[in-house]
Parts: C-alpha cells; sequence; structure tokens
C-alpha cells in the first residue's frame, strides 16, 4: 500500500477516507487467492494418493522378496513367537521383555547376601563343620589365625654390630664397583 493518493475520481461519501493512506480495489484479488487454495488442496490430495501407491506397492516387494517362513516357524502360536524375539535368559536388565525391575533386584540380592553372611548354622554336624556370621569368623582368624595356613614369619632381632664389625670395609663380591 503506498501514502499517496489513488482513488483521487471518488467523491467522499463512497469510501472510508483517510488524508495518508487510500485504498485501492485492485489489492487483493480474492479469485486468485481462491483459485491458490483449491489447487493447494487438488495437489495436496493427489500426493497424498501417490505415497499410499508408493507404499503399497514397496510393502508387495518386500514381502515377495522376504524368505519364506520356516515350517517350524509356522507351527509356533503367536506368544512363541514373542518369545523367540528376544534372546534366551539371562537378559540385560531393564530391556524389553524382562519382567523384574533391576533395583528391586540389587536389593533383594544384598538383602539376601547380608542375611546369609549373618546366619548360624550348622553345615555338618558329624564333621564339625559350621557357618558362623563374617564377623565372627574375622574375629577368630585375627585370634587364632588360619588352620593349615603357612605361618607368619616373624622378624628375628638384628645382631648387635660390633665396633670391629663397623670399622671392617664390608664385601660387595664379584663384579663391584670400586
Amino acid at each position: 500500500m503506498s501514502t499517496e493518493m489513488h482513488n483521487t475520481g471518488h467523491q467522499m461519501g463512497d469510501e472510508p477516507r483517510h488524508e495518508t493512506v487510500s485504498f485501492e480495489p485492485r489489492d487483493v484479488k480474492v479469485k486468485t487467492i481462491v483459485w491458490y487454495l483449491i489447487s493447494l488442496a487438488i495437489a495436496t490430495i493427489i500426493a497424498f494418493g501417490a505415497s499410499e501407491y508408493i507404499l503399497r506397492g514397496m510393502n508387495k516387494m518386500v514381502a515377495a522378496s522376504d524368505a519364506p517362513e520356516m515350517p517350524m516357524r509356522k507351527m509356533m502360536t503367536n506368544e512363541e513367537k514373542m518369545d523367540a524375539m528376544y534372546p534366551p535368559e539371562p537378559r540385560l536388565q531393564g530391556v524389553p521383555g524382562h519382567e523384574t525391575d533391576p533395583q528391586t533386584d540389587l536389593r533383594e540380592k544384598v538383602n539376601a547376601d547380608t542375611q546369609a553372611n549373618e546366619e548360624l548354622r550348622w553345615i555338618d554336624q558329624n564333621a564339625g563343620i559350621a557357618q558362623i556370621p563374617v564377623s565372627e569368623a574375622m574375629k577368630l582368624i585375627v585370634e587364632k589365625g588360619v588352620h593349615g595356613a603357612a605361618p607368619v614369619p616373624t622378624k628375628a632381632p638384628a645382631a648387635p654390630v660390633t665396633p670391629a664389625a663397623k670399622s671392617a670395609p664390608a664385601s660387595t663380591g664379584a663384579g663391584a664397583n670400586h
């Protein structure tokens, strides 16, 4: 739009006027806009129909090129086919097809291990083998040591050094640097 007066031939009562802005009837062509919208709608429908035609053709082509289903797979139920989609157990936790929560499994495992470590029971009463809590076993090992293990070597006291030994040169053996 321009600010110049274009409609100089109209009288003041014919159309709304402003001293700096004027209106031209040819600025907006409604017929052109409607024609554009109709052709856009037709083009969209044609594009959708073409894509649907291409999709169906590609699906047929892929189905024709697939290997035939194995006879054993034909005899399976849908549930068995779904089970065969996943690798055999044990699977990684948290992936599709795994029913339990990894955090719950961890908590249960820690609780079971803690209970087993704190349990006091006979393994073989006739042989004198018992299970005791880990903390008690560690105390017994510190006090008595482990049966059948090599004894812990103790340091022998160092021989006293005499003044004669201090003044004598130390023998370095063969190949020593002097």
